[in-house]
């Protein structure tokens, strides 16, 4: 038995903290089955001293600091020891170093420095300065950030991998500093630091239907202090804004944007400016920002990095004769190059995440002219790539390579935000496990410093409807607890005094007086999420008054009806029979929407209070909640059990969010979802509201079969039809490419967008069988439902408390259930056929009988009804195929527009038909009954 896995707070990478009360996590490691923690002791140690504290019970993660704060700058290690119920003990962990990465009240001196004028509005620019260091250096801690994205160097040499630092955040209110060790860099006697400085999204041009304007500010700013403490005592400190900093906006980089992308000169090359000695007698003194001044905080999320890097795939030659290479994946970053040629030649790097008609298909980017330029100076093999911007894109153009194209020479660079990855997912079927993978990456692509909706076109915003729906399968791919936890600060921040939320975060639209729901819903969603997978209780609490102010927002709205109508809504935004200009014209009324979502946050925010012992607010927003639900029960529901809007997503919300409760009405209403969605061919009929819930609606009141077809489906619009069309990430929309290869004719279509990838969360919980039952997964649920289709899955989650694992086989009529629960945790076992038993930590293996069946039709004939038909995929598909032999437009029309309902025979929808249609449909239908 052994402790692994200590770190401190989000952070796991570097010994610094940003608290002074650093919350202590850790895992154990134990063959025992059923081991439980009874107790921990941590050892705090200092230098020669060393202080003990004695944790009682089972708490191992976001365990409170037990000691006194830390001071700025203190450091030492702390180690841990756990006591089992058994009474076993182990050893001592490894020690965890740790470091106060934040400053004192006071501490920060440094003003923000910014380019001389005249300058054109975010020009990059340079920045440098030399000191002196003196005989004894025992450390220097460099502080660091900007309004803007910047990297320092010291003497010559990038304090670290980082990019786009200090990432994006409610400038005007919340800036993130970095804090890093740079001892190693610094010599004794003359010493420089640079800082290269770009505007990224600070000076960015945000808005649509070419209205774009800056938001934030004209021009980038730099702020900085070195620490330098020597071995006597004393210490110095350089800081921008003391004497001595130097300026110039002439330095390679001639241009960047995020949208736009970067053009760099290499003829404009200053070799060496970074390094002491280095003439900036053509420099001028930086001047000062006059923006408001602010004190930045410690960042606490993981930085934006490179993590991957893929080689070309494929060279293309266009239709038009322009080169283009594919990378096969749709990512986000950008492009390495190597190149020779002669001084002046001018490299253009184009992106795009699709080709249309064999062209770069550039039109979904909108105005973003996602374009890099490399200029060679003409020195033999000149290696370049962007600094300060990033593209969504699996092919780029290139124009002007100088002499001949060797696709070695060109490298996809990819770039998010560094979270470590927690969770996989794996089956039998290749498609489904390509979705899957499709989800990660567009996980990956939107994760750069917040969580956006898409990264290629001229948005790549923070809209708080995406991540509310996405939050649960991304708490499962991937560490998100630091990241999203950061990012709901700035949610907090830019709510509105009386507590209505933005659409996007950080707000450059002005979007927070026009209150949306499901997307300011974020507000009581995101943080119950974080508190449900990662046991984050204090980010419950701080986000406990957003929460409140959100809910008691809309409260106001949906007045004494305690229905919200009539406003404003995105609805159950992107519901494939939207029309292409008309994203949020969907099936379900968005009044049913917005009604819904405020029980929703009405419950959150009732079960937010329970767990911090808030009892009158528990009380209050429970009876609010109850109120809601009634109303929306009273006016959208029929006494047969219908809705007022007919649709998926409205019997999915009434389910999954429990508005109905009655067991006949939860009956009924499950059994006309799975009817609808057997009308539509088992083709997905919901948009990002309903998407999120329809399978789990499904599953648990009785339609697993539905379900499985749902998920297996690949006609458009479906989850794997993407993935038939080669698809490497999600769509934003159902059919952002159409059957013929042409883009959606839509002013808004992206190929990435995780929305709809919310699918996973249920892939993982459902469909393997792993889920959260108490906050951190202390106690998980396994509970597979093994779908006809599928021969097995399996699912992997490295938990708070250690690696869980849930997989099954069918074979023989049986299926072999393997289980592995963490130390310290339990598990609720449900499987198909037994009643539900706990289970300890430990490996387990279980078998039941195969429940799985794949309804087929007894005897079909031409004259069976449509239900019956649809009921039997290998019928439907032998029908289909057996019509599009003869007439492939009429077999098409049967595909998109048929309502497979009992009130229809086959040959009632064929009529008229060709002859030769019907004898093939027959002769089909026979062969079938021969198998």
């Amino acid at each position: 038995m052994h402790v692994h896995d200590l770190h401190a707070e989000y952070r796991t990478s570097s010994p610094f903290t940003p608290a002074a009360r650093p919350r202590l996590s850790w895992k154990t490691a134990t063959g025992t089955p059923g081991w439980l923690q009874a107790a921990a002791e941590i050892e705090w140690r200092r230098g020669g001293a060393a202080a003990v504290a004695r944790v009682e019970g089972r708490d191992s993660v976001l365990v409170a600091w037990p000691f006194e704060s830390l001071l700025p700058r203190e450091e030492g290690s702390v180690r841990v020891r756990v006591h089992g119920a058994d009474g076993s003990t182990s050893d001592w962990s490894e020690a965890c170093d740790l470091r106060a990465g934040f400053l004192g009240e006071g501490e920060w001196h440094a003003k923000f420095v910014t380019v001389p004028e005249p300058a054109d509005i975010g020009q990059p620019l340079l920045l440098r300065r030399e000191f002196t260091v003196r005989p004894g250096l025992e450390a220097a801690t460099l502080y660091a950030t900007a309004r803007g994205v910047y990297q320092v160097e010291i003497g010559g040499t990038p304090v670290d991998a980082d990019r786009l630092k200090p990432g994006w955040t409610a400038y005007r209110d919340r800036l993130l500093h970095e804090t890093t060790d740079v001892t190693d860099l610094l010599r004794e006697g003359p010493n420089a630091i640079g800082a290269s400085l770009a505007g990224g999204w600070y000076t960015e041009r945000f808005g649509f239907h070419g209205q774009a304007r800056p938001f934030y500010g004209k021009y980038p700013s730099f702020a900085a202090q070195l620490l330098l403490e020597y071995a006597d005592g004393t210490s110095e400190l350089v800081a921008t804004g003391d004497d001595g900093w130097r300026a110039t906006a002439d330095g390679p980089v001639t241009a960047s944007g995020i949208y736009a992308g970067e053009s760099h000169d290499a003829r404009r090359a200053l070799p060496g400016w970074s390094s002491p000695g280095f003439d900036d007698a053509a420099w001028l003194d930086a001047r000062p920002d006059t923006a408001r001044a602010l004190v930045p905080v410690p960042r606490t999320a993981p930085p934006v990095r490179a993590t991957e890097e893929l080689p070309v795939r494929e060279v293309i030659t266009t239709p038009s004769g322009r080169t283009v290479v594919d990378f096969g994946q749709n990512l986000v970053g950008h492009l390495r190059i190597r190149v020779q040629g002669r001084e002046g030649d001018t490299v253009v790097l184009r992106h795009a995440e699709v080709l249309e008609h064999g062209e770069l298909g550039t039109r979904p980017l909108r105005h973003a002219k996602a374009t890099d330029t490399y200029t060679l100076a003409g020195d033999g093999t000149e290696t370049w790539e962007p600094e300060f911007t990033f593209h969504g894109f699996r092919y780029a153009e290139i124009q002007g390579w100088p002499g001949e194209f060797d696709p070695a020479d060109v490298t996809a660079v990819v770039v998010h935000s560094d979270l470590a990855r927690t969770g996989h997912f794996s089956s039998s079927n290749d498609l489904l496990d390509r979705l899957h993978e499709n989800v990660v990456w567009g996980m990956r692509g939107n994760f750069v410093s917040i969580p956006t909706d898409c990264p290629q076109r001229d948005e790549r915003l923070g809209w708080t409807g995406d991540i509310q729906v996405f939050a649960p399968a991304a708490s499962y791919l991937f560490d998100s607890d630091g990241f999203l936890a950061s990012w709901l600060e700035d949610l907090a921040i830019e709510q509105t005094g009386d507590g209505s939320v933005p659409f996007i975060v950080p707000d450059v639209l002005d979007s927070a007086e026009t209150p949306a729901a499901a997307w300011g819903d974020a507000a009581a969603v995101v943080p119950t999420v974080l508190f449900e997978r990662y046991g984050d209780r204090d980010v419950l609490e701080r986000q406990y008054p957003s929460m409140r102010a959100w809910t008691d927002h809309i409260t106001g709205v949906a007045g004494e009806r305690r229905l919200w109508e009539g406003r404003f809504q995105f609805g159950d935004w992107l519901d494939p029979d939207a029309p292409p200009a008309d994203p949020a014209k969907a099936k379900t009324d968005p009044d049913i929407v917005a009604t819904a979502y405020l029980f929703r946050s009405a419950t959150l925010t009732a079960r937010a209070a329970t767990e911090l012992g808030l009892d009158d607010d528990a009380r209050h927003y429970s009876a609010l909640a109850e109120e809601v639900r009634e109303a929306w029960v009273r006016e959208y529901t029929t006494a047969s059990g219908r809705t007022v809007s007919d649709s998926p997503t409205a019997y999915a919300l009434a389910l999954e969010f429990g508005i109905v409760t009655g067991p006949e009405d939860r009956r009924r209403m499950g059994d006309r979802l799975a009817w609808l969605v057997r009308r539509a061919g088992y083709r997905i009929g919901t948009g990002f509201v309903g998407t999120p819930l329809i399978q789990d609606a499904l599953v648990r009141s009785g339609h697993a079969e539905t379900a499985r077809r749902l998920l297996l489906q690949t006609e458009n619009p479906s989850w794997l039809y993407p993935v038939t069309m080669g698809a490497t990430t999600v769509w934003e929309r159902w059919d952002s490419m159409l059957e013929d290869g042409t883009i959606n004719p839509g002013e808004m279509t992206s190929f990435n967008h995780y929305a709809f990838g919310a699918i996973a969360d249920w892939l993982h919980r459902t469909v393997a069988g792993l889920g959260p039952l108490e906050p951190g997964y202390r106690r998980l649920a396994i509970a597979p439902v093994p779908l006809a289709g599928l021969d097995h899955a399996a699912a992997e989650l490295e938990t708070p408390y250690g690696r869980a694992e849930v997989q099954w086989e069918a074979a023989d009529g049986s299926v072999q259930v393997r289980a592995k629960v963490p130390p310290n945790t339990t598990a609720l076992v449900t499987l198909p056929g037994r009643e539900p038993f706990e289970a300890g930590s430990g490996d387990h293996e279980w078998s039941v009988a195969d429940p799985r069946t794949e309804p087929r039709g007894n005897g079909l004939t031409i004259e069976s009804r449509l239900s019956d038909l649809i009921e039997d995929a290998a019928a439907h598909e032998a029908v289909l195929a057996a019509v599009a032999g003869v007439d492939p437009e009429r077999a098409r029309q049967l595909r998109r527009d048929t309502e497979w309902t009992e009130h229809r025979t086959l040959l009632g929808e064929l009529t008229p038909a060709a002859p030769a249609v019907l004898a093939r449909v027959e002769a089909a239908l026979n062969d079938l009954h021969k198998e």
